[in-house]
């Protein structure tokens, strides 16, 4: 069956070259975004509850833009001074960079990881001593528990943002040819919106093996899946399946 229409479960891209507006334009698909989950904060009430005294800390690991906006915000509601001493480990780059959106970069002590989280074992054990804090969501990824124990320093594990799902009540009667998912999470919310759904002729298409794990777990037949040696990114990955499913259209 041919390929007209598309939902991606994430927010619109806001750079205008972004890969999906040129798979549209060249494959005349109408893709629409709308994110199944969305960030909320948790309240610095919340966070004291969980014995949080962010004066404790020398060090923040921030793994996420989320991590970093949500640390600014929970300081801010506890009226914390940011000491100018503090140590930043970031996970990536694009963190890093993000963080200079409350901090003056050159005057800070701000350590960078190449990429994944395991990256970051190096600056974090040259640093042991520090007494480190880990902002996150309440769906931390295993891999920085397992990181920093096995490192054995001295960290604490702090929910400042959770994972929810979206209200999507509004697509009930809105068909797609494919639903392009990207976290575990935004399978459930496909289901709590919608319990009676019936895969039918919608083609789904999942990035990541927890998010292929959770469609199969619903019973979800996946047609399309990132990453793959072939198709590194979800783009890639609908543009090789719409290019076989347009054939002769």
């Amino acid at each position: 069956m041919k390929v007209k229409t598309i939902l991606v479960s994430q927010p619109e891209p806001k750079v205008e070259n972004s890969p999906y507006f040129e798979l549209q334009q060249k494959h005349k698909v109408k893709i629409d975004f709308r994110p199944f989950i969305h960030i909320e904060g948790v309240s610095a009430k919340e966070i004291r509850l969980q014995k949080i005294d962010l004066n404790h800390y020398t060090a923040i690991i921030l793994t996420s833009r989320n991590a970093v906006d949500h640390f600014f915000r929970v300081a801010e509601e506890m009226r914390f001074k940011v000491p100018e001493g503090l140590k930043y480990f970031c996970q990536s780059e694009a963190v890093a960079f993000y963080l200079q959106k409350y901090v003056v970069y050159r005057k800070r002590k701000i350590y960078v990881g190449p990429k994944d989280f395991a990256d970051l074992s190096p600056l974090i054990k040259k640093y042991k001593d520090e007494k480190f804090l880990l902002p996150a969501s309440d769906q931390l990824n295993v891999d920085a528990p397992i990181t920093l124990n096995g490192l054995k320093v001295d960290w604490t594990q702090a929910i400042f943002y959770k994972t929810v799902m979206s209200d999507l009540s509004d697509l009930a009667d809105v068909y797609y040819d494919v639903l392009a998912f990207f976290s575990p999470t935004g399978i459930k919310s496909l289901f709590k919106n919608f319990p009676d759904f019936e895969q039918n002729n919608t083609r789904i298409a999942v990035f990541g093996s927890s998010t292929q794990k959770e469609a199969l777990d619903h019973g979800l037949r996946i047609d399309i899946l990132a990453p793959t040696p072939g198709t590194p990114s979800m783009t890639m990955a609908l543009e090789k399946y719409i290019t076989e499913a347009n054939k002769g259209k």
